[in-house]
């Protein structure tokens, strides 16, 4: 026994070690979209500015539009901006809210309200009011094309900066990770965590290397070159996901060779959505997890014993030693405990929580290993992909 819990910590260790050193310095917050120079505030290129077209898919989201969009209608791009708002089938006067928000500020010009179509089979909701808008969007012939959602608070100059970043480098997509809410107790514990487990799924600085096959994206807020999304054949091509973002960069990303994509953090745009209690956040995990994992029961078995060994085998070892007075494994437990409290500390920074939750990433590892066998369960059960009132079903 004593060997076995010395092994298994000393490997989660040697786990660590490598997550550290070797994994694309994923958990450094060194890969942002913040506010530049005042200088270089807009795009000055020689030739005219960019033409940029938002779609916003927007399904029962009348509460946050009068804080969305009026950010969005009030970006500081000096360049032709238009927003075309896609309203989902809402009940709650998502449009006539929006037409509101647009007439307040004397913005109506910039804003294009289309009612959404019934959904045909075969498409998810969001995707499809996506085409819709794209589609419609693509009567102005814009250079790019910037995909948001609803609920996403933008700062001023988030447009600019995008703008900017993708000219200046070239890029077929560019995508924000916006800051997430993180005030209740609940949020804060587990949604910077939401952050991390995606860095280091998809280490941002691999997605950001064009020799890399590595490619993410952050659906809140992508900016893609109109000629990149026509080239892969448009969103209808990813109809069916229900991670549609990362979809969406990964056929960018290996439609060619070289096509350069980039994603990043801003601690200046921000999401609206509240997660206020352990169950929103469970459920906005549990909708998806399974379906990262491809609906495989092996890749979920391997999951489940990774993300234990991983995050559960040093503070067990270093409880497990300290009891039985075996001084090696709790100090093997101990030093694999700091390694993963110092790999997760730089997010929590990032996101101004006490430095005390850098400590809970073992309880917050077990948290997110139970829900993403509850997402396996759901899928099973016929409830995986719940959102808004529809549920996705989609085969192994």
């Amino acid at each position: 026994m004593v060997d076995i819990g010395l092994g298994l910590t000393l490997l989660a260790v040697v786990i660590w070690v490598i997550l550290l050193t070797f994994w694309g310095q994923f958990w450094q917050i060194d890969q942002l979209l913040e506010a530049p120079p005042s200088s270089q505030a807009h795009p000055t290129p020689n030739s005219p500015l960019p033409t940029i077209c938002a779609v916003i898919p927007a399904r029962n989201e009348s509460d946050v539009l009068p804080v969305s969009l009026r950010s969005l209608l009030c970006q500081d791009y000096p360049g032709t901006f238009t927003v075309f708002l896609v309203d989902d089938n809402s009940t709650d006067g998502t449009a006539n809210v929006a037409c509101e928000t647009a007439c307040l500020l004397q913005k109506e010009e910039n804003l294009q309200i289309l009612q959404g179509k019934a959904l045909p089979s075969g498409w998810t909701g969001k995707l499809w009011a996506l085409e819709q808008g794209i589609q419609k969007a693509k009567e102005l012939s814009p250079d790019y094309i910037l995909l948001t959602d609803a609920d996403i608070e933008h700062d001023v100059g988030n447009l600019s900066r995008l703008v900017n970043k993708a000219v200046e480098e070239n890029l077929d997509l560019a995508s924000v990770m916006v800051r997430l809410r993180c005030e209740s107790f609940w949020e804060k514990l587990l949604i910077p965590a939401f952050v991390f487990f995606f860095q280091k799924l998809y280490p941002f600085r691999w997605v950001n290397n064009p020799n890399k096959k590595t490619a993410a994206a952050a659906g809140g807020c992508i900016l893609v070159k109109t000629e990149a999304l026509e080239r892969i054949g448009g969103i209808q091509i990813l109809r069916q996901a229900l991670i549609d973002d990362c979809s969406l960069a990964f056929a960018i990303k290996s439609s060619k060779p070289s096509s350069p994509i980039w994603l990043g953090l801003s601690s200046l745009t921000r999401s609206l959505r509240p997660y206020p209690d352990l169950g929103t956040i469970w459920d906005m995990v549990a909708r998806t997890a399974f379906t990262q994992l491809n609906y495989s029961p092996f890749l979920l078995m391997g999951t489940l014993v990774g993300m234990s060994l991983v995050y559960l085998a040093s503070p067990l070892g270093f409880i497990w030693g300290i009891v039985t007075s075996n001084w090696l494994v709790a100090a093997c437990g101990l030093f694999g405990w700091l390694l993963m409290s110092l790999a997760y500390f730089p997010i929590i920074r990032f996101y101004k929580c006490s430095p005390v939750f850098a400590f809970c990433l073992p309880l917050i590892g077990f948290l997110y290993t139970l829900m993403t066998f509850d997402s396996a369960l759901r899928h099973w059960q016929g409830r995986g992909g719940a959102w808004k009132g529809r549920v996705y079903q989609q085969g192994g």
